[in-house]
Formats: structure tokens, C-alpha cells, sequence
């Protein structure tokens, strides 16, 4: 057993996290570099107008955003982040394939219509497969990756819990430079040496960095897939929804909580608080039955970290005038020599 412990220790920490970075930086130079210059691409390959341009690339980083999410899920409940990021990062490295081939194939091209969009067909298809599939793979990749490299480090432990906050920086570090290099070489290379090009070299860039994060696999400590944090906060809504006719106890130690004998691994108490008490009602115990269930009666914990969630939403909420702005600023600013599109648009 002391010999399984300590190989245990000898894995994570930042030798562990290079590979992280590796394929964090080089996926994020391609998709900063594709952001920023999609609006004309489509509008001058795939023959959109600069709402429909601007729109199509709003939608796409829309979802994408949201479909971490769908990322942070399956890595919590089914696979381990490790193999999360791989089925994504394979998923986004065949979309940049796909939109490779529609970028250099003049006949993956619609005729120029002058409406709105030209797509139809086959060739709409294909292009909004390709996609919304990078899309995905980027949404999954997103909600994984910095997790897979937290996960590296033991927060329980004074020098694990400083590593980890040192460990956020290096990773906004090494995207931000990406990114940097992405806005300067790759746009330079869609827009004087070919749209083709440009998302060849995303598609090479991420297939290194996930081949880089396959090698690391022995560095890794591997986090094994358990009950998600979207699945708790559900399960504490909806008791609360089906309790919201039923009294709170005077005392809150009434409240259901499992003591310490019964709590499974490193899960810590929260102690309860008075915000937010229409939560609380998702733990009181149910009168007919003494058997606790998960989507019948929550721990104070439980509640306690959807109320955390709660206090957090109007930092999140602020958060949506800014994008609104960098919406435009990734859209519309892009073709300032279009003089015409902002005539049609007044």
C-alpha cells in the first residue's frame, strides 16, 4: 500500500501540467485567430451579408461557450477528464479538417446570390456540420481541460493549494500568448496566403497539442468520473420545488445533513446559512420514509453550495452588457474597408 501511495504523489504537479499547456495554447491560437477572422470568411467565401456574417459568428461562439457545459458534465459523470479532452480534441481536429477541405474546394463554395445567405443543400450542411462541430469540440475541450489541469494538484495540502492558484496564472498565460501569435501569423495567413492555409495550420497546431496530452498520460493523476455538480444543483431545485408548501423547521439543525461518520471522502461541511431559505426546504426530511434519496430530501451542504452559486449570479450576470460589446467588436469592426455593408445596414 506505501508503494501505491507514494507512485501516486510522484504523478501530478506541474511536469504534469506542461502537457496541459501545450495544448491549451496551440488549440487556443487557432480558434482566437478563427474568431476573429470567420466574419470574413463568411461573408466573402460563403457569400453571407454582414448581418448574416456577423450573426453566424455570434451564434458560433455562443455556442460554444455553452456547450462547456456539456464538457464539465461528461468529464464529472462518465469519462475522466483525461478522456474527455481526447474525444473532444479528436472532434475539434476533424472539424478544422472539414472546414480545410470547404475552404479549398471551390465547388464546397455557394454561388454568390446577393441575399442574406447563399447556403443551401448539401453544401449548407456540410458547412454548418463542420461547424457547429468545431463548436462542440472546442465547448468540450474548454470545460475540461483546466480542470484536468487543477486536478494535478492536492488543495488539501498548503503547497498543492499555492501551486494550484500559480498553476491558473501559467495557464492564462500560455493562451494569452497563443492567442497573441494567432491574431498576428495565422490571421496574416487567411487573409494574404489563403483561408485553406490558415485552417490547416489550426488543424496541425491542435493535433500536436493533443498528441503532447496523450504523452503526458503517465505524468497524470487520473480523477475518475462520479456524481456531477449540475446533477446536485438539480436535485436541490427540484426538491425545494416539490417542498415549497411545507414549513421550515424553527431550528435548522432540524435540517438534514449526514454526520461525519457518514460522509464519503475529502467532502466538507458547510455550515447553514439564513440567505436563500426557500432552498432550505429541499432538506427537510420527508415524514414517510426514514430512508434518505437523493431526489427526495438534500443535505444542508448540498444547499448551502447552490446558495453559493446563487450569490455568484450577479457577478456572471454583469458579465453579458461586456460580451454584447466584444461581440461587435469581433464582428462588425472586422470589415471597416467594407464601406458599403455599413450603409446597408443603416
Amino acid at each position: 500500500m506505501g508503494d501505491k501511495v507514494a507512485g501516486i504523489k510522484q504523478k501530478g504537479g506541474f511536469r504534469a501540467c506542461t502537457f496541459v499547456f501545450v495544448l491549451s495554447a496551440l488549440e487556443n491560437m487557432g480558434f482566437i485567430a478563427n474568431g476573429i477572422s470567420m466574419v470574413l470568411y463568411f461573408k466573402n467565401e460563403m457569400h453571407f451579408d454582414i448581418a448574416g456574417a456577423s450573426n453566424t459568428l455570434t451564434n458560433f461562439f455562443g455556442s460554444t461557450f455553452l456547450l462547456c457545459l456539456v464538457g464539465g458534465f461528461i468529464s464529472d459523470t462518465y469519462l475522466s477528464r483525461f478522456a474527455t479532452c481526447l474525444v473532444f480534441g479528436t472532434l475539434e481536429v476533424l472539424s478544422l479538417v472539414m472546414l480545410t477541405i470547404q475552404a479549398y474546394s471551390k465547388s464546397l463554395h455557394p454561388p454568390d446570390c446577393g441575399k442574406s445567405s447563399c447556403l443551401k443543400g448539401a453544401i449548407a450542411a456540410y458547412f454548418y456540420g463542420s461547424l457547429y462541430l468545431y463548436s462542440l469540440g472546442c465547448g468540450g475541450n474548454r470545460g475540461t481541460l483546466p480542470a484536468l489541469g487543477a486536478g494535478q494538484f492536492d488543495e488539501n495540502d498548503p503547497k498543492g493549494a499555492k501551486a494550484l492558484a500559480s498553476y491558473f496564472n501559467f495557464y492564462l498565460f500560455a493562451t494569452t500568448l497563443a492567442a497573441m501569435i494567432g491574431v498576428t501569423a495565422i490571421v496574416y495567413v487567411f487573409i494574404d496566403q489563403g483561408w485553406w492555409l490558415g485552417f490547416l495550420i489550426s488543424s496541425v497546431a491542435t493535433l500536436i497539442g493533443l498528441i503532447a496530452l496523450a504523452i503526458g498520460k503517465p505524468f497524470y493523476r487520473i480523477q475518475q468520473p462520479g456524481e456531477s455538480p449540475l446533477v446536485r444543483v438539480a436535485q436541490v431545485i427540484v426538491v425545494a420545488i416539490k417542498n415549497r408548501k411545507l414549513s421550515l423547521p424553527d431550528n435548522p439543525e432540524e435540517l438534514y445533513e449526514i454526520n461525519k461518520i457518514e460522509r464519503v471522502g475529502t467532502e466538507e461541511r458547510i455550515p447553514h446559512t439564513n440567505q436563500f431559505r426557500c432552498l432550505d426546504k429541499a432538506a427537510i426530511v420527508p415524514k414517510d420514509s426514514t430512508a434518505a434519496a437523493p431526489w427526495r430530501v438534500c443535505t444542508v451542504t448540498q444547499v448551502e453550495e447552490v446558495k453559493i452559486l446563487a450569490r455568484m449570479m450577479p457577478i456572471l450576470a454583469s458579465t453579458i452588457i461586456m460580451n454584447t460589446c466584444l461581440a461587435q467588436l469581433q464582428t462588425l469592426s472586422d470589415t471597416p474597408q467594407e464601406s458599403h455593408s455599413f450603409s446597408a445596414l443603416a
